[in-house]
C-alpha cells in the first residue's frame, strides 16, 4: 500500500540579485537554474527574469513547500540601478547581494545596492555572496572583512563559485527558506487561533 504524500503548499517568491557589473550575477543564476557555466562574459542589458521551481522544507516540522522563484538579474551599472529601482525592486522578498572576491570595492558598493532595494521593498532579508573564489588560492584573509560587512545587514554570507558550483544552490535555497519560515509561522498562528 502506498503511503499518501503530504499536501504541499505552493508559494511564489521574488528574489533580486544586486551588485556591480562583472561580479557574476548572471553566471550564478545560470549555474543554479541550468547547472551550466560559460567563461564568455555577456553583460546583462536591462533586467532579465528567470524562473525555477523547487520543493523545500521551511522547517523540519512542516510539509514540503513548492517554491516558484522568480529571480531578477539587473544590469550592474550604478545609473541603471537608480533608473529602474522602483520597477526592479517592487515586490522583492529577498536580496542576493553579489561581490567579486578579486575586486574589493565590489563588496563596498553593495551598500548602495542594498539601500536602493530597501528604499522600495522594505527591510527584506539579504544574503551576501562573494563570488569567483575559483580565481584565488585563498580568500581567508578577506573573511573578517566580509563577516563585518554582513553583520551590518544581519545577513549570512557565502563564498561562491559559479564556475565550479561552490555554494550556489545553498545560497538561493537558504535565502528562500528565510522568506518561507516567517510565512509558515504566520500560517500556523492563524490556523491555531480559535
Amino acid at each position: 500500500m502506498l503511503r499518501a504524500e503530504r499536501p504541499r503548499s505552493r508559494v511564489k517568491l521574488k528574489l533580486c540579485l544586486v551588485g556591480d557589473t562583472g561580479v557574476g550575477k548572471t553566471s550564478l543564476i545560470r549555474r543554479y537554474v541550468l547547472d551550466l557555466f560559460d567563461d564568455a562574459y555577456i553583460q546583462t542589458l536591462g533586467a532579465k527574469v528567470t524562473k525555477k521551481t523547487v520543493v523545500l522544507n521551511a522547517t523540519e516540522l512542516t510539509p514540503p513547500i513548492e517554491a516558484v522563484m522568480t529571480i531578477w538579474d539587473v544590469m550592474g551599472t550604478a545609473g541603471f540601478r537608480e533608473l529602474l529601482k522602483e520597477s526592479y525592486f517592487y515586490g522583492c522578498q529577498a536580496i542576493l547581494a553579489v561581490a567579486d572576491v578579486t575586486v574589493r570595492e565590489s563588496l563596498e558598493s553593495l551598500d548602495g545596492w542594498i539601500d536602493r532595494a530597501w528604499d522600495v521593498s522594505g527591510d527584506v532579508p539579504v544574503h551576501i555572496l562573494v563570488n569567483k573564489v575559483d580565481l584565488v588560492e585563498s580568500f581567508e584573509e578577506q573573511e573578517d572583512h566580509v563577516r563585518a560587512f554582513s553583520q551590518a545587514y544581519d545577513s549570512p554570507y557565502l563564498f561562491t563559485s559559479a564556475k565550479r558550483g561552490d555554494n550556489v544552490t545553498r545560497a538561493f535555497e537558504d535565502l528562500a527558506r528565510r522568506i518561507l519560515v516567517p510565512n509558515v509561522a504566520r500560517t500556523v498562528a492563524r490556523t491555531a487561533t480559535p
